[in-house]
């Protein structure tokens, strides 16, 4: 495989501090609310993230969005996804930077 380009390498470098934001979250979702399977927090995402297309399916439709109405559910979506992650055993930094191999691997091979 080609040289990793410098802004891979960055992104790869800045990933692995996800840990801490996870495992903050792990801490928080065990002291302070009853423990739920990995299946709730997948169905809570899908939830969240939906509502988050939703506001953009309006705003693209012409309605005018507060932008902190796209925040709040942007951050709705990320803390769903840590504990789901949480709840799955995930280790997110980890995965997204094996995922950021492949898909540079591809973009070199000329697959994306």
């Amino acid at each position: 495989m080609a040289q990793r380009p410098q802004e891979l390498v960055l992104l790869l470098e800045a990933v692995p501090s996800l840990e801490d934001v996870q495992q903050g979250f792990d801490t928080y979702q065990e002291s302070c609310f009853t423990e739920k399977p990995p299946e709730f927090f997948s169905l809570e995402l899908c939830g969240e993230a939906g509502e988050l297309a939703n506001l953009e399916k309006k705003s693209w439709k012409g309605k005018d969005i507060d932008d902190d109405r796209f925040e709040d559910e942007a951050a709705d979506v990320f803390i769903a996804l840590m504990n789901y992650c949480n709840a799955r055993g995930v280790d997110l930094g980890k995965a997204v930077a094996a995922k950021l191999v492949t898909v540079e691997g591809r973009r070199q091979d000329g697959l994306m």
